[in-house]
């Protein structure tokens, strides 16, 4: 029997209410003759009150404990989405992450998944299952212990599964209808996409984009999985939705598919650094050790031997760059005049496989910032990409002008 993985979301098992209206939904691809895999979250702020009661408990909290504890609201979801489909008459039963099993790396809060065997779903499909519903964000260690996969982990699981049981597409249920040009709160003429390519689904996720976490979008593009996105609030439609699949697949496209942003972006620059072999590595490898998650970077011109080193981060992790860059100074690995935070910056993309064969993209995004008056600060490229950061009170404007600058509003 052909076989479907269904993902939802917090929001769409926020209550029993919800979890009957998700049930239903499976009900009738069961209906149509799938064997389907549920993948489940944890109701919806679930798992940001279990990382408060940790936190309360131990601040500096044994992380394997702490995967045992916020992994448990999946569990819930998984067990009262088995006993409704049971309700419905709908051959189910639930599965945690160790009773699969999804074999993860030992990384307890975000560990990566390695292995999904599927002989213990396949025969209990043989047996006549029809439904196993499977708890999101939760894998196994190598030494017996619960894993998490990180927030948003549960978007992985699903795509890992549908990959593993070689499901005819993966269905990511949400509280929206799908991936749009931009943010509908910001820009009210963002217009839904009915397909996205995975290159470009994979950069504005990483850009800002909430709609998927990164790594499913990776593991999809990686295995040739056809993800789907839409809503578990809406009526049922075989139409419904943006999929995501090969850019093959996409008989046209707009130039650019989409704008994203993040809000909360600090330029950071390090002036007057000995521009020598091995100085890019002297810097990024203390950064990289402390955790920060560094985006952009901008290298100027060397003088008289030396030169500024421009990068950006999330606004929370500038004190512990700070600090590594301090640490490293003192050590005597780098050697800096001063080191400036700017923490009120954004970062504003525009996103498109089109930019591959059409030129001016890069001139028509400045022209427009610049119609409004915005300045840039620092610019990154790449092939289906162009990034810059602004002054974060200009991020709004910018994004409503970078999307009528592109025509985004219009099907191309």
């Amino acid at each position: 029997m052909p076989r479907l993985v269904m993902k939802f979301g917090g929001t769409s098992v926020a209550n029993p209410d919800r979890i009957r209206r998700a049930a239903k939904r499976v009900g009738v691809e069961v209906a149509k003759g799938y064997e389907v895999i549920v993948i489940v979250s944890a109701m919806s702020g679930k798992t940001n009150e279990l990382v408060g009661w940790v936190e309360d408990v131990s601040p500096l909290y044994d992380a394997r404990e702490y995967d045992a504890i916020v992994s448990s609201g999946e569990n819930v979801t998984a067990g009262l989405m088995a006993l409704t489909l049971q309700q419905m008459d709908v051959p189910a039963r639930s599965w945690q992450g160790w009773q699969v099993p999804v074999k993860t790396t030992d990384a307890h809060g975000s560990a990566r998944i390695e292995e999904i065997p599927t002989a213990n779903l396949d025969a209990k499909f043989n047996e006549g299952m029809k439904v196993a519903v499977v708890a999101g964000f939760q894998g196994i260690s190598h030494e017996g212990r619960t894993t998490t996969l990180g927030r948003g982990g549960s978007d992985t699981t699903a795509v890992a599964f549908a990959a593993a049981f070689g499901a005819e597409r993966c269905d990511i249920y949400t509280d929206v209808d799908g991936v749009y040009t931009t943010d509908p709160r910001i820009e009210d003429k963002a217009r839904k996409l009915d397909r996205i390519a995975f290159e470009e689904m994979l950069e504005l996720a990483s850009l800002g984009a909430k709609v998927l976490q990164t790594r499913s979008v990776e593991l999809a593009m990686r295995y040739g999985v056809k993800l789907r996105v839409l809503s578990s609030f809406e009526e049922m439609d075989d139409n419904a939705g943006t999929l995501v699949c090969a850019e093959e697949d996409i008989v046209e496209s707009n130039v650019v598919s989409g704008v994203a942003f993040v809000r909360d972006e600090a330029k950071m620059t390090l002036i007057s650094v000995a521009d020598r072999p091995g100085i890019a590595a002297a810097i990024f490898g203390p950064l990289s050790e402390a955790g920060v998650n560094v985006d952009m970077i901008v290298q100027n011109i060397s003088e008289e031997g030396r030169t500024d080193m421009t990068f950006s981060c999330p606004v929370n992790e500038v004190p512990r760059a700070e600090k590594a860059m301090a640490d490293a100074k003192a050590a005597g690995s780098i050697n800096y005049h001063d080191l400036v935070a700017d923490t009120d910056v954004a970062k504003v993309s525009v996103v498109g496989i089109g930019m591959r064969s059409h030129a001016g993209v890069a001139a028509k995004m400045f022209s427009a910032l610049q119609a409004e008056g915005v300045n840039i600060k620092v610019i990154t490229t790449s092939e289906i990409k162009i990034s810059v950061l602004i002054d974060r009170k200009y991020m709004e404007l910018a994004v409503q002008a970078l999307h009528d600058a592109f025509d985004l509003d219009k099907v191309a």
